[in-house]
C-alpha cells in the first residue's frame, strides 16, 4: 500500500499515525486513547476545522469509524507559540539539496512547544517545497549548518551519507583549557539515554561513539576547540566535552543539569560539512559565517 502524501498546512507538515488495535468505534475515541494529554474538545475542534485527514488526504468527521490500522494525518497547533526572532541564512538551493544556516534557539523541526517557528517550516514557506525534510539535526541551542533533501526521489542516496559516516562534519565549541592533554586526541564511550529523559550520559560497555577534537585557539580562560563527531549519538559533542573536563561554554545540561539556565547562548557551532556527492561525485564543501565568542 503506497503510503499516504497529506498536505502541508501553513508551512506545517501533517504528523502521521497508524491507528493501533483497540475497541473504538470511531477514529475520534482512538485519537482520545492514543493521545489522553489532549483534550477530547481539541480534537472535537481539529475535525470541525478539517485538520484531522484520511489516507486519501481527505478529512474526517466525527463519526469516522475507526479500522485498525488505518493512517491518519493531523495537524499539531501550539497555543500562543512564542516567536523566535532570530534568522537563519540559506547557504544553498539545488533541485536536491537545501543547505542552510540556522540560528540559536532555532528548533529544526517541530517538536514540543515549537510548530511553526522551526527552520523547517520556515524554509518551506519561503522555498515553496513541502518535500522538504531535514538529513540529520542539531540542537535548539547549536547554531550553524543543517542539509535537507528537496527530493523525495533521491533522499535515500544522502542520507546513506549520514547513516555510512561518509559527511565531514565539523564543530566548533568554546570551553575551559585542557592543557594536560595531547592534541589532536579520539574520544570513544558508549552513551545511552540518562536522566531526566532529555540529557544523555556515558555507560561502561562497548563504544557507540566517536569524536576527534582538536583545539584551534588558546585563550587565557577558554580555548576554541574544533570537534569531528564521526557517529552520530544525542548530545554527543556536548557529553564527551563534559567528561573530559571542558564542558561547553553556558551548557545548561552538561556536566549537571542546571536548576536555572541563563540566557547566554550555548558556544557550539556547525560550522562545516563537506562530502562528495553521491549522484555525481564531485566535492561538496558549506561553511557557517556565524562566529562564537572571541576567546
Amino acid at each position: 500500500m503506497a503510503r499516504a502524501r497529506f498536505p502541508m498546512r501553513d508551512g506545517v507538515a501533517a504528523s502521521r499515525l497508524q491507528l493501533p488495535p483497540g475497541p473504538w468505534a470511531t477514529v475520534l475515541q482512538a485519537l482520545v486513547a492514543r493521545f489522553p494529554q489532549v483534550p477530547e474538545a481539541t480534537w472535537r475542534d481539529r475535525i470541525a476545522r478539517g485538520r484531522v485527514l484520511d489516507a486519501d488526504g481527505l478529512a474526517i468527521a466525527l463519526d469516522t469509524p475507526y479500522r485498525l490500522g488505518a493512517e491518519i494525518g493531523y495537524y499539531r497547533e501550539v497555543v500562543d507559540e512564542p516567536v523566535i526572532e532570530a534568522v537563519e541564512r540559506i547557504v544553498h538551493v539545488d533541485a536536491h539539496l537545501v543547505v542552510a544556516d540556522k540560528p540559536r534557539g532555532l528548533p529544526v523541526a517541530p517538536t514540543g512547544a515549537f510548530v511553526a517557528q522551526t527552520l523547517l517550516t520556515r524554509l518551506v514557506g519561503m522555498l515553496g517545497n513541502h518535500d522538504l525534510v531535514p538529513l540529520h539535526r542539531i540542537d535548539r541551542g547549536t547554531a550553524g549548518l543543517v542539509l535537507f533533501s528537496a527530493d523525495p526521489a533521491t533522499r535515500a542516496r544522502y542520507q546513506a551519507l549520514f547513516r555510512e559516516s561518509r559527511i565531514d562534519k565539523t564543530y566548533e565549541a568554546l570551553a575551559p583549557p585542557l592543557p594536560g592533554l595531547a592534541f589532536p586526541l579520539l574520544r570513544r564511550s558508549r552513551i545511552e539515554r540518562g536522566e531526566p529523559f532529555f540529557r544523555m550520559r556515558e555507560v561502561e560497555g562497548a563504544p557507540n561513539s566517536e569524536t576527534r577534537i582538536d583545539v584551534r585557539e588558546r585563550g587565557a580562560q577558554r580555548w576554541r576547540y574544533a570537534l569531528s563527531p564521526v557517529s552520530g549519538r544525542k548530545h554527543q559533542l556536548r557529553v564527551h566535552m563534559a567528561a573530559l573536563g571542558a564542558p561547553i561554554l553556558h551548557d545548561p545540561w552538561y556536566p549537571v543539569l542546571q536548576a536555572r539556565a541563563d540566557d547566554a547562548p550555548l558556544q557550539l557551532l556547525a560550522k562545516v560539512l563537506a562530502f562528495d556527492d553521491p549522484l555525481d561525485g564531485r566535492r561538496r564543501r558549506f561553511e557557517s559565517t556565524r562566529q562564537l565568542l572571541e576567546v
